[in-house]
């Protein structure tokens, strides 16, 4: 697949306003992007059982880190408790909760880590406890739609245009809740296509995906590492051949070195979280494409139709889905101011066994879309790993974003660049190392993408972010 295929295969719609972006792309440098956890630290307690720290990691995909943590403290992996997981190529700072003595967590060193002890608790943190994310992403090499460098006047100019469309046609700072590329994968879209296999209990498909699906950026080893596994599927022969970096892979092989036909247990070498998140990936595939076919039809997503679930927001930027409604004649105005005041949102499904759909014409959509996906007939039960099996929830249509802020930095005059910085623009992509660098600065709540809202400003191809 290329990236507009993937991208339809994904339900990203195009850009929630017309208008030209600022190209350019993302992550050149790791320090170009920065995310904080903006979350309130538990109540601390010399007595308590956990340990309470804040990570900064640099360059860690977060699963990675804490299994190296886990070892680090001589503890199982699941009694380390995070928030969220964040991006890899960037500067990340988050608490993390760690059921271990204290003396041990500040034994511990890391590269390229910075763990501040904050003291001990008797509270756990779960996922999307923190209130929010506050953001630095810096783009770089700005270029107008024929590839020509895009000056900083310019690129201000534009960003600040398709704010202020999105403003005035969804409200101030709204814009679509999209999910993330880097849920299902990115240019792999590997996640929700073993989500798929493991709600089918198929597991010997969902290893099979992950180990050998293609990917559009693989490189040369990784590329002949997973033609290999659909050719052979001789676990000793990949093994031979596995690029370092592919970790979770390996486990999968070992697994199926000892144990040849096991798949579920070859499967559930990958970390808990992950095993989730292909379910969860799989959720999301209807609601991005129900979030599409609502923008393609002319119908709000900030303002509540007749048939539609809304759900009141809370301080955080949450929704608390047990109060949800649905709108009818004698509620719509009512609903409907309550929405512009940001007091309710209207929502969109994360399908599973027992998941409300909306009715009416906002429910012809969302039934399309889980037709379109092909989860309209899922049993979402897993029984050969229980734990795996949801309900379905819903998710808000449009969020806000704040504190918004944008300047021109300078150009690069350092060596820690990524490789495709080095080796230059290539067909079809829309950056130029002469253009300008934008950093931009916001705050969002949980469990939303960065990278939707700089898809909306950029309009750069999908493996850009």
């Amino acid at each position: 697949m290329d990236n507009k295929s993937i991208e339809e295969y994904l339900g990203f719609g195009t850009g929630a306003v017309e208008g030209l972006g600022i190209g350019g792309i993302l992550k050149v440098r790791v320090e170009d992007f920065r995310v904080e956890e903006v979350s309130p630290i538990p109540a601390l307690d010399p007595k308590g059982r956990f340990t309470v720290v804040r990570a900064t990691l640099v360059n860690w995909e977060t699963n990675r880190f804490l299994k190296r943590l886990s070892r680090a403290c001589g503890i199982n992996r699941n009694r380390i408790f995070a928030s969220g997981l964040k991006d890899k190529r960037a500067i990340t700072t988050q608490l993390l909760v760690i059921d271990a003595p204290r003396k041990k967590v500040e034994s511990v060193v890391i590269p390229d880590t910075t763990i501040e002890i904050l003291g001990r608790t008797h509270q756990k943190i779960g996922m999307s406890d923190h209130d929010g994310n506050r953001f630095s992403i810096t783009v770089r090499g700005c270029c107008y739609e024929n590839g020509e460098p895009m000056d900083g006047k310019e690129a201000m100019r534009r960003v600040l245009e398709l704010v202020s469309k999105m403003s005035e046609k969804l409200g101030e700072n709204v814009f679509p809740n999209w999910i993330g590329p880097q849920r299902f994968g990115s240019t792999r879209p590997v996640t929700p296509e073993v989500g798929r296999a493991v709600v089918s209990e198929n597991f010997q498909e969902a290893v099979n995906l992950y180990l050998g699906m293609k990917g559009l950026n693989d490189g040369e080893e990784t590329e002949l590492f997973r033609e290999m596994w659909r050719e052979t599927e001789n676990p000793e022969k990949c093994l031979e051949i596995i690029p370092k970096h592919l970790g979770f892979e390996r486990n999968m092989l070992e697994s199926l070195q000892k144990q040849p036909e096991n798949w579920v247990k070859a499967y559930k070498t990958l970390p808990p979280s992950l095993q989730l998140l292909t379910v969860h990936s799989l959720q999301s595939l209807a609601f991005n494409h129900s979030l599409a076919g609502r923008l393609k039809s002319n119908i709000g997503i900030v303002e509540p139709e007749i048939g539609d679930l809304v759900a009141p927001v809370q301080p955080s930027g949450r929704i608390d889905v047990g109060k949800m409604s649905e709108v009818s004649e004698t509620n719509l105005e009512r609903c409907r101011r309550n929405c512009r005041l940001g007091r309710l949102a209207v929502t969109g499904p994360l399908p599973g066994n027992d998941a409300p759909i909306a009715t009416g014409v906002p429910g012809e959509v969302e039934k399309k879309a889980l037709e379109i996906t092909n989860l309209d007939s899922i049993d979402w039960k897993v029984s050969a790993i229980p734990r795996l099996s949801t309900n379905g929830t819903r998710r808000p249509l449009s969020v806000m974003f704040r504190d918004f802020s944008i300047e021109e930095v300078p150009e690069i005059h350092e060596s820690s660049i990524s490789k495709r910085w080095e080796e230059g623009p290539k067909e079809n992509d829309l950056w130029t190392p002469e253009g300008c660098s934008m950093r931009m600065k916001f705050i969002l709540p949980p469990g939303t993408y960065a990278t939707v809202l700089m898809r909306e400003l950029m309009r750069s191809p999908l493996d850009h972010y």
